[in-house]
């Protein structure tokens, strides 16, 4: 059994994209899984626990990547060092570095170069000379415009990798708890109104009136965030919705969103972790990163926001154009009609979608 890193510097949402991926390394070079691996999965903190809950992950290492992170550790000697001493000590001696087509591998491929590692995989754009092996050139090798976990389950097929039979490449997690001691019984309907940017983000107000409506509408409706979301969260949930702010780590989370008839959410992390657990989703998604490579992936969706607005493909953490209207047109009856289509299972699927989307039951197996 090889010992293999792979990688993934930045966000929660991003780790649980990597999935497939890592799923395929561990399974090794044969589909029939005769030649797995032990996979160390080398993230940042951010997405440290989504790295925790993936199938195929042996050990999660942490550590701040200077040219990932926002904001930005210093790059000193024994900041490279703590990492170059974890991949010697792990007896590593093969990497998948997976990144996004704005990030380069080679930083972090010249730190494993000098711990050792044999064998290094990575997308760069630029030239590699010696830091990658096996050398993917973004654009010409793989597509850009495709989902992000194709993509990164495009650079371990490169390297070699291959899933399980019978695997489908979605988005999975384990070890998913009961919830219904913190959700009660009767379906429900989930809204997470936070978003790590504002540009990401729906109005407070604008979610607070989609909740009534839903409630009118007979749904039940729960309402998550983390413990610095509290006062959001209880704004949103106002008299009609039972509020989780604050009470949900990542995995009580990843319980709650797969009990869900459906998740309303904006490009965040919870959107990705609804995907991993079979929910449908309808997705606030602003257009300042592309809806092809990072809406919830695999499963019946409504992707609602002005996909053509002039904040488009500009990456901003902070809404660039007056008004915020990419969402800001996006009324709360846009949300329950999309929330209505999505639990009648007649979602109108983002122009990403393909038939591997699924159909609207959920398979609750982990």
């Amino acid at each position: 059994m090889g010992r293999v890193l792979v990688a993934r510097l930045d966000s929660l949402g991003d780790v649980l994209l990597a999935g497939p991926a890592v799923r395929a390394v561990a399974n090794g070079r044969q589909p029939d899984g005769s030649q797995s691996n032990y996979v160390a999965m080398l993230c940042g903190r951010q997405g440290e626990a989504a790295a925790a809950m993936l199938p195929g992950v042996g050990e999660v290492y942490s550590w701040d990547s200077p040219w990932i992170m926002n904001p930005a550790p210093q790059m000193t000697g024994s900041h490279a060092d703590r990492l170059i001493d974890y991949v010697r000590n792990s007896r590593i001696t093969e990497a998948v570095i997976l990144t996004s087509f704005h990030q380069s591998p080679l930083p972090l491929a010249l730190l494993l170069r000098l711990a050792g590692v044999e064998r290094i995989s990575g997308a760069s754009t630029d030239y590699a000379g010696s830091l990658l092996d096996v050398r993917l050139r973004p654009g010409e090798d793989i597509p850009e415009d495709q989902p992000e976990a194709e993509r990164a389950l495009g650079i371990a097929r490169a390297a070699g990798f291959q899933l399980p039979r019978g695997d489908d490449g979605k988005l999975r997690v384990h070890s998913v708890p009961d919830v219904m001691d913190l959700v009660g019984e009767g379906p429900y309907v989930v809204v997470h109104p936070g978003a790590a940017v504002p540009a990401r983000a729906w109005p407070p107000l604008h979610h607070a009136a989609a909740v009534e409506l839903l409630a009118g509408a007979g749904h039940r409706v729960v309402v998550t965030g983390g413990p610095a979301e509290m006062s959001l969260t209880a704004t949103v949930a106002g008299p009609s919705a039972q509020d989780l702010g604050g009470r949900t780590d990542l995995r009580t989370l990843a319980g709650v969103l797969a009990g869900a008839d459906a998740v309303v959410t904006g490009n965040t992390g919870p959107a990705h972790l609804a995907a991993a657990v079979g929910t449908p989703v309808v997705c606030l998604f602003s257009p300042v990163v592309p809806a092809v490579r990072w809406a919830p992936y695999g499963v019946p969706l409504e992707l609602l926001g002005d996909q053509n607005a002039a904040c488009r493909l500009t990456r901003a953490r902070i809404c660039p154009v007056p008004g915020h209207p990419c969402l800001d047109s996006v009324s709360p009856e846009d949300v329950m009609q999309a929330v209505e289509r999505l639990i009648g299972g007649v979602a109108s699927l983002s122009t990403h979608a393909s038939t591997r989307l699924g159909t609207r039951r959920k398979d609750r197996s982990p």
